[in-house]
């Protein structure tokens, strides 16, 4: 990959993050302004939006942002409609336990890595790689079920939507981080760009 095409791609993965972080963060700030109910009203509507934003800038539709953009529209439309907060917060529960059971299945039913259709255009890395990384992320979306069951159930509104940012996502940026050393170690063909 020339240095034009690398800064391109890291340019696109930035607005990607964007579009991802987005919702989230609109959801946080309306929802300390205007409660739960606007708030999960913007978190609807900018999940909606970044779709198709995201489409036009990968040139596909993005899978996981997909299921978590419907299961949005379905526990946040519930929760508006019905006046109840429980729905929006038991959805980061069922998305998490979801791709946690589709990640899993796949390697014990299919013995398949489903991480590999997915991702595979951003990461070469061997069977055996693929394989453990779609394991540790299976299981990782079980630990973020089960930290939003204990933050929901535990504490205040206003500190469960906290926990999204301040919580779950900086756990997840440093699973994330803390993968580099399985990727470097099973990438395969051309040098790795983890160094």
């Amino acid at each position: 990959m020339s240095t034009r095409e690398s800064q391109n791609h890291g340019i696109r993965r930035l607005y990607a993050t964007a579009l991802e972080l987005g919702p989230l963060l609109l959801f946080f700030i309306a929802n300390s302004r205007w409660g739960i109910y606007v708030g999960t009203g913007v978190f609807i509507a900018a999940s909606a939006f970044s779709l198709p934003c995201y489409r036009w800038l990968e040139g596909r539709w993005p899978v996981m942002p997909l299921v978590g953009a419907f299961f949005v529209l379905v526990f946040g439309g519930l929760t508006i409609w019905l006046r109840d907060e429980t729905f929006i917060k038991l959805k980061p529960t069922i998305v998490n336990s979801l791709f946690g059971i589709i990640l899993g299945g796949g390697l014990l039913i299919l013995r398949r890595p489903l991480l590999k259709p997915i991702f595979g255009v951003a990461f070469r890395l061997t069977d055996d790689g693929w394989r453990k990384l779609t394991l540790r992320w299976s299981l990782f979306f079980f630990v973020l079920a089960a930290v939003n069951e204990v933050m929901w159930r535990s504490f205040s509104t206003e500190t469960w939507i906290a926990s999204k940012m301040f919580l779950s996502f900086p756990l997840t940026l440093v699973f994330a981080f803390l993968q580099v050393p399985l990727l470097k170690r099973h990438w395969d063909g051309e040098e790795s760009p983890f160094g």
